[in-house]
């Protein structure tokens, strides 16, 4: 029994040491991914825009970013699975418990615009569970992280959630449904019923950083109705770490999927969530 115990408490030393380190590789991964991209807005008139869908665009940047990414995750954890929205030819090998969920710049439309609100996003499972997370506001130089059960931090700095709990008084971030227009109509609806209650509503086209804003308390929740895994696994651990609540539509334990999200304080999210699903079923 005392043995079992033992090698309990080792085996659990041994996953926060192996996620700290991620972590650290995470952050490294994303200063080499910033300035890659940061070099590259120097010439931005020079960049070609390539079409993945309707307003939805890659670049160059985009995958010279992910490919600093994964050298950098690679030259650590050569084993690591890494999984990304531009991901590169073969860069989803290797066998591990560790798995690097990467947006190696979220916010490309707003990147070739010169509009600055992109950033790059690391998120870390181990062992299937969402266990850390970095997002680089690229143009500010701001720096979030969090691992599990260690909190979430700016630029080295302990954040938390807001602690707003009149819903006229919330500030609440949005993405809007761009690549599913289908759903334009119910989004429509809850974007009113949103508005009517609050102060105001935000979207400015990153919703990585959206979860970081919810994560430090500059937003008091968020919501969208497509997001991909590489858009939310850092924000999910930033968001949780900081004290906040992040589910899907239904109120579940979010992960990172395909799917919509809500997040916030424990107040204003209960609220949100609330309104959105009595404003879709109008």
């Amino acid at each position: 029994m005392r043995n079992a115990l033992q090698a309990k408490k080792t085996r659990a030393a041994h996953d926060t040491a192996l996620i700290e380190d991620a972590l650290q590789v995470s952050i490294s991964a994303a200063r080499e991914a910033a300035d890659v991209i940061r070099h590259a807005a120097d010439a931005i008139g020079d960049i070609v825009w390539e079409e993945k869908a309707a307003a939805d665009f890659v670049t160059e940047v985009d995958r010279g970013a992910e490919s600093a990414v994964i050298s950098a995750i690679h030259a650590e954890f050569p084993g690591a699975v890494i999984i990304g929205e531009e991901l590169s030819p073969n860069a989803e090998t290797g066998e591990s418990a560790l798995t690097f969920i990467v947006d190696p710049l979220d916010g490309t439309t707003n990147f070739l615009h010169g509009f600055p609100h992109y950033a790059v996003s690391i998120g870390v499972i181990h062992n299937g569970l969402a266990a850390a997370g970095v997002v680089l506001d690229v143009p500010r130089g701001d720096l979030f992280s969090a691992s599990h059960g260690r909190g979430a931090s700016c630029n080295g700095k302990p954040i938390t959630v807001s602690h707003i709990d009149s819903i006229s008084r919330a500030l609440i971030g949005t993405g809007f449904p761009f690549k599913n227009p289908d759903l334009l109509e119910v989004y429509a609806r809850q974007f009113t019923a949103v508005s009517r209650d609050t102060s105001g509503i935000r979207r400015a086209g990153s919703a990585a950083l959206d979860l970081a804003d919810v994560a430090c308390g500059r937003f008091d929740a968020f919501w969208e109705l497509v997001l991909a895994p590489w858009d939310v696994a850092a924000g999910i651990v930033l968001v949780r770490e900081a004290g906040g609540i992040i589910t899907d539509l239904a109120g579940g334990h979010a992960i990172a999927s395909h799917g919509a999200f809500v997040a916030g304080n424990p107040h204003v999210h209960a609220w949100l969530l609330e309104t959105i699903r009595t404003s879709s079923r109008n």
